[in-house]
């Protein structure tokens, strides 16, 4: 595949679409728009990664973390895994061509449909679950194209664990849809991509060209529809001009400091906010204390979609949930995409009750760390799941093979990690301090939702026969910290602007109260949405996203050719 972005010197002094952003809310705009025919330029601030050039040993993993921390910042402001650490919440976006498509776990997951009755979404948007909704859904998956993991592919243990976790819980387990490619061919973007190796570091990014990430699909569909992209482009804020709009910006360039540089600007009729939900927040809020006029709701309810993580460690069965990392692939034993599976527990009769366990693995270039760090944390906060002198002098052994003989052996190669998607209330904040976005939660750790998934965790764990280790970062911390890869909300859409951001299409109102919105200005990324999913939800985002697409082409006049 041909490089997708051009130089920063080509960028123009003005365009009808700027469009900030490429994960899939920035990537499905682009696509969309580019196939109604309009000129569209869009902004990245991470830079272009093409399969086999993402990290794969911890020394360049470690290369590509950048931290946001309470009082500074590390790291090059380019770098792939960008974490923000707070006093109660840490969270993990991706930064790159392609958003955090590059390094989530693929799972495309639809959410309850019960959960769109919850008024906190627009009317209107509710009116359209069962039409123009559910075109977005088919529109996504037809583009994303997840299938489930073949039956005629090699078993995998984390899969069985999980199988076997389900059937003593007595709960339904089945194999997720996941964007993941499992055999060779060109897929809807004309991309051709390969099977999956079944490698296990899909969320250290993929070098084997099977997963279906916007950089597969969404983004070079645009590429050949005529959009101009650039990377390493940090966007800072938006003004209004005339009857259009300014965007202010910095180029990245190496290991350059995002606020080293000169501040340039480029003209716009349409923007598009798709920088994810910290990212279109933060420009949004120093937009608002530039002067900007815009709803006093900015920045509140935060959710982090009710992630909680956690381990089955030493377990009585071989798992295999640690990737391959620099391993060589044919000497390797299947591991599987990330996620597999499902412990589906949304039946709930409250909705808000739900949650979802799904099986995870850990990417290979982490490996060196995991025997002494899942040891120290199943001594100071595990659970023994099972009793008995034989069992606790088998463990001791596994646990000693793995410290010896590494992760790939003994008690970590015994070890489960799951993944969990539930409900919190929503009650975070974002907001600006010394110029940087911070979120305020502090009850977040004490919510009833963690108990919750704590205790079905532990009977997941007790049917493995191991100790079970909740999220470490959450017991280990005074404060609770949480954990999340999935952050919503900030910019949520309402019906006026007292309850939200933005309106069901995504236009931002444009004043602190009516439903007034600006021309031209959007946001379209998990921002706007209003609640937490119990679902991953990059599929609901993608959805919404097409939805707000097709509206925008609509009151424009503007035909999407979608064949």
């Amino acid at each position: 595949m041909d490089r997708l972005s051009s130089p920063t010197n080509d960028i123009k002094k003005h365009y009808p679409i700027v469009i900030v952003g490429s994960g899939y809310g920035g990537a499905i705009a682009a696509s969309r728009l580019s196939r109604a025919g309009q000129q569209v330029c869009l902004f990245e601030r991470g830079i272009e990664r093409h399969p086999g050039q993402f990290p794969n040993d911890e020394e360049e993993t470690l290369h590509e973390i950048q931290t946001n921390l309470p009082h500074r910042y590390t790291g090059k402001r380019t770098a792939l895994y960008d974490f923000h650490i707070n006093d109660t919440m840490t969270i993990l976006v991706g930064c790159g061509l392609g958003g955090t498509s590059l390094i989530n776990a693929n799972v495309a997951l639809r959410p309850d449909s019960r959960l769109f009755d919850d008024p906190g979404w627009p009317q209107e948007l509710r009116e359209d679950v069962n039409s123009r909704l559910e075109e977005g859904f088919r529109r996504a998956e037809k583009m994303l194209n997840p299938k489930p993991y073949p039956q005629h592919f090699p078993r995998l243990d984390k899969l069985e664990a999980l199988e076997q976790s389900a059937a003593d819980m007595g709960a339904n387990c089945y194999r997720l849809p996941i964007n993941v490619t499992f055999e060779d061919g060109l897929n809807q973007a004309g991309v051709e991509q390969k099977a999956c190796i079944l490698c296990g570091d899909c969320i250290s990014g993929c070098n084997h060209w099977a997963k279906n990430t916007t950089l597969m699909n969404y983004l070079p569909d645009a590429k050949n529809h005529g959009a101009e992209i650039f990377t390493g482009v940090t966007v800072r804020r938006i003004e209004r001009q005339d009857d259009g709009w300014l965007l202010h910006y910095q180029l990245l360039k190496g290991d350059q400091e995002a606020f080293g540089g000169p501040e340039l600007s480029v003209g716009a009729g349409i923007v598009i906010l798709a920088a994810g939900t910290l990212g279109s927040t933060e420009i949004l809020l120093r937009s608002k204390a530039a002067g900007l006029s815009l709803s006093n709701k900015l920045g509140h309810k935060f959710s982090g979609n009710g992630d909680v993580g956690g381990i089955a460690y030493n377990t009585d069965r071989p798992v295999g949930s640690v990737g391959f990392g620099p391993r060589n692939p044919k000497k390797s034993k299947p591991v599987g995409p990330t996620i597999t599976g499902i412990i589906d527990l949304r039946n709930e009769a409250e909705v808000d009750q739900g949650i979802v366990i799904e099986e995870g693995a850990v990417p290979g270039s982490l490996a060196r760390g995991l025997p002494v760090g899942l040891s120290k944390a199943a001594r100071l906060v595990g659970e023994d799941t099972d009793r008995g002198l034989w069992d606790k002098l088998t463990e001791l052994a596994r646990r000693w093979i793995s410290l010896i003989r590494g992760a790939y052996h003994g008690a970590v190669l015994h070890s489960q990690l799951y993944l969990v998607m539930s409900h919190d209330d929503s009650g975070g904040r974002l907001i600006l301090k010394d110029d940087r976005i911070r979120i305020l939660w502090p009850d977040v750790g004490q919510q009833e939702f963690v108990n919750r998934v704590n205790l079905n965790l532990e009977k997941a764990t007790r049917a493995l026969g191991g100790t079970f280790v909740e999220n470490p970062a959450w017991r280990m911390l005074p404060s609770n910290n949480m954990v999340t890869a999935h952050p919503l909300g900030g910019c949520i859409m309402a019906e006026d602007s007292e309850a939200g951001v933005v309106n069901h299409k995504g236009q931002v109102f444009s004043s602190s109260s009516g439903s007034d919105v600006y021309e031209g200005l959007y946001v379209n990324d998990g921002a706007i949405i209003p609640r937490s999913l119990g679902a991953n939800p990059l599929l609901t985002i993608s959805a919404v996203a097409e939805r707000s697409c097709k509206l925008m082409a609509d009151d424009r006049g503007w035909q999407i050719k979608y064949d």
